[in-house]
């Protein structure tokens, strides 16, 4: 059984059956076939969001082995420094994946839990809308998060595309698509969320951000993955 700790170097986690006892959401700290069953499940999390996270997470974990590909090797010392710089960052970034994964989950539960509140009143009602606005925000503004942080990972990507070893040029293409799918998968649950929000202005600016992020990761990504592939057919 692999572990994600063996894979990214986390703390470390449970057992799959200690896990099963934890009522709170440790996405960081489970196995990767615990983490596959319970998304497989028809529990509401992890769900689309958590996924997007670990998408974000895998990634991050390829640009890291093309930066331990690439440091110590002559033909890369002039780039070492700052390939090292790349590879600090991009931990952080996949530390703020793994605690996005399980933040989307956190805030989904008092929303699931809200459509069930009654409304068989006026107060009901108001108490109800009221509830599910706030979740219905927090729901997107976790996910708008991801696409922050895995549109910060591009520009590491683009640096390890024209300076890491050519001997893993692939695997910056790989990540690019984790990085993307991240982008893509993330956009998706911030959209859902805000669709049911009644304070349209801020759903619209929730939405913009998320847009423009969109947009401009994407291509970015795209243009990655383009190079890659030139490359890897001459």
């Amino acid at each position: 059984m692999i572990r994600l700790e063996a894979v990214f170097s986390v703390q470390k986690m449970p057992t799959h059956k200690q896990h099963k006892k934890e009522t709170k959401f440790m996405i960081k700290e489970q196995v990767i076939e615990g983490f596959v069953e319970e998304l497989s499940s028809k529990k509401p999390v992890p769900g689309g969001g958590g996924a997007s996270a670990m998408a974000g997470v895998l990634g991050t974990a390829l640009g890291l082995m093309v930066g331990n590909l690439t440091v110590g090797k002559k033909r890369y010392a002039a780039v070492e420094a700052e390939v090292y710089e790349r590879m600090t960052e991009l931990t952080e970034l996949q530390k703020e994946m793994f605690l996005l994964a399980d933040e989307d989950a956190r805030v989904f539960a008092p929303l699931a839990a809200a459509y069930s509140l009654p409304s068989g009143t006026e107060e009901e009602k108001a108490h109800k809308e009221a509830v599910m606005e706030g979740n219905l925000r927090a729901a997107s503004l976790v996910p708008l998060q991801i696409m922050e942080a895995a549109e910060k990972c591009i520009s590491h990507l683009e640096f390890l595309e024209a300076n890491g070893s050519v001997m893993a040029v692939s695997d910056v293409g790989v990540a690019v698509q984790f990085i993307r799918t991240a982008l893509t998968g993330a956009v998706m649950n911030v959209y859902i969320n805000t669709k049911s929000m009644k304070q349209r202005d801020e759903a619209k600016k929730i939405n913009q951000k998320a847009e423009k992020l969109l947009e401009e990761g994407t291509k970015r990504a795209d243009l990655v993955y383009e190079k890659v592939l030139a490359r890897l057919k001459k």
